[in-house]
Parts: C-alpha cells; structure tokens; sequence
C-alpha cells in the first residue's frame, strides 16, 4: 500500500479547515489532493481531535500486540494437544 504524503494529525488539520468555512475545492488545489482524497479522509478521520487520533493508533498497537500474543499462546496450545494425542495421554 502506498504511504501518505500526509500524516494523520496533518489531514486532521485539512479537515477542520473545511469545518473553518473554506470550501472544499480551494482547500484541494491548497494542499494538492484531489475531492475524492479529500472525502475519503472525511469519512476516515472526519469528527476526530488529534488527541483522539492519538488514542486509536496506541489501541490498534495495543490490539496488535495482543493478537501477536494470542498467536502464540494457541500455537503452543495446540502443539501440546499434538504431544498428548500422539501419547495417548
């Protein structure tokens, strides 16, 4: 996938441009982008604080971290029921 000329915190700050009363075709010809990325991104991060945006991306590292662990944990518990069955146990 193809990374972003822009960070998250800066398409927050494209947003609330709009939310300012700019009009959204003199803020896509500002910044280079096109309507279709402009609206993309509204409905994406549209409402969000850069706080906010802050707090999701540590809960998507946080949720990540979490599945890795789980991964594991089911792989071992699984090659344990492998083991046992093999020893009739």
């Amino acid at each position: 996938m193809k990374k972003s000329r822009f960070t998250e915190s800066q398409i927050v700050t494209i947003l609330k441009e709009a939310d300012a009363g700019m009009k959204v075709d003199d803020i896509c010809r500002q910044h280079g982008i096109s309507s279709a990325t402009y609206y993309n991104w509204k409905a994406k991060y549209g409402g969000l604080d850069a706080s906010e945006l802050k707090r999701i991306k540590e809960l998507e590292a946080e949720n990540a971290k979490l599945k890795k662990m789980f991964a594991d944990v089911s792989l071992e518990n699984h090659a344990m029921k492998e083991l046992f069955a093999k020893k009739g146990w």
